[in-house]
């Protein structure tokens, strides 16, 4: 069974144009193909790139931190309730009203006291400015050199600036050690980000999020079995050109360096608007649905790999919405923080419930303390 599962998995019409097959990519001389198995690489990638993030984060995001007076914010720890502990763990950390109403009468407390312990505790399943700090800070660091090492391994090829140039030759093209490197170090940062999703800054957008890393490391291991490098690394240089300006953004907002976050951020909605709506569309996916068809009849490959592209469009039109909201509170208000991110609550009592909390610190004894106040 598992013989006839590979055999169909790498039918040739799957991956390959008609009038090729695998025989036509074996290892020739200086021709040196992609092989599916070379994909095992992506995984001794990604744990390298996860130790060198901790090691980065450890001794030199943390110090630069300290030294720019980057602090979590003091945390008020929620009082000990097993009733709303139980709920909170068992059933849903953001209560409907009809919920609350419910858990006032069973713990005897006022509205505004159980609102505050949901606040309170779900502030302490959040990650600190630190953390949000390291965390932009690698990214940052990675998508510039991943950039820098894309125009190295493009800049003298005749494709970055005659996009036919794709196809020519196609899928019999030799493949070059820059694009080894630059494809693999680019998978294995995307399979690091998917294994450390669930311990990373939770996002709003954390299910687009997942479907991106899919859908990216998806398109990437498609396009290296058939043999697409040449407009893969083209995609994944215009995507790190914008990263790196808004993880740059975000670490001098962290920073309260507000006037440059900003300005890398305008920058940063430009570039974004220009490389993932204008350029992506109608240069990359322009290439990759209507030149080929001028050198083979369609196949399976063609619809999926554009297909993924397609997804990846959709994403942008996503996150641009995110962004242009943004970018108007920059304009019209106040920029502070990441709309994408879970941020932290703000969890204090008003006036009148802390009068009241510390007339019962004040006034009673050992037995409101023993029934939870």
């Amino acid at each position: 069974m598992l013989q006839t599962i590979g055999e169909w998995l790498f039918w040739e019409r799957l991956w390959l144009p008609a009038n090729v097959s695998w025989s036509d990519l074996e290892d020739k001389g200086d021709h040196i193909y992609p092989k599916a198995s070379h994909l095992y690489a992506a995984l001794p990638f990604a744990l390298c790139l996860l130790v060198v993030r901790c090691l980065f984060e450890r001794y030199l995001a943390t110090p630069l931190a300290n030294a720019w007076g980057i602090k979590d914010k003091i945390r008020l720890t929620a009082e000990q309730n097993p009733v709303l502990e139980k709920f909170f763990c068992s059933q849903t950390r953001s209560p409907s009203q009809a919920d609350v109403t419910s858990l006032c009468k069973k713990t005897s407390w006022p509205q505004r006291r159980v609102e505050v312990w949901f606040r309170r505790r779900r502030n302490q399943y959040r990650p600190g400015l630190r953390k949000r700090f390291c965390e932009a800070s690698w990214r940052c660091v990675f998508y510039h050199f991943a950039f820098l090492g894309g125009i190295l391994a493009l800049y003298d090829k005749p494709w970055f600036y005659n996009l036919r140039e794709v196809w020519e030759g196609f899928p019999q093209q030799s493949m070059l050690p820059s694009q080894y490197w630059y494809y693999f170090l680019e998978m294995g940062f995307y399979l690091s980000l998917l294994l450390s999703l669930a311990f990373d800054v939770k996002r709003k957008d954390f299910q687009e999020q997942v479907i991106h890393h899919v859908a990216t490391l998806t398109l990437l291991s498609f396009s290296w079995v058939s043999n697409y490098i040449r407009v893969g690394t083209l995609v994944m240089m215009l995507h790190d050109s914008s990263d790196i300006l808004l993880e740059g953004a975000k670490v001098f907002n962290y920073a309260k360096w507000h006037q440059t976050a900003n300005t890398m951020f305008v920058v940063f909605t430009a570039l974004f608007m220009v490389t993932r709506l204008v350029i992506f569309p109608f240069w990359i996916i322009h290439c990759t649905w209507v030149y080929p068809m001028e050198k083979c009849s369609p196949f399976f490959g063609y619809y999926f790999f554009n297909m993924l592209l397609l997804v990846l469009q959709i994403l942008h039109v996503y996150w641009s919405f995110l962004i242009l909201r943004m970018f108007y509170r920059l304009v019209f208000t106040k920029l502070e923080g990441d709309l994408r991110s879970d941020e932290e609550e703000e969890d204090n009592d008003p006036p009148a419930e802390e009068n009241h909390k510390l007339g019962h610190i004040n006034g009673c004894g050992a037995r409101d303390r023993g029934s939870g106040h």
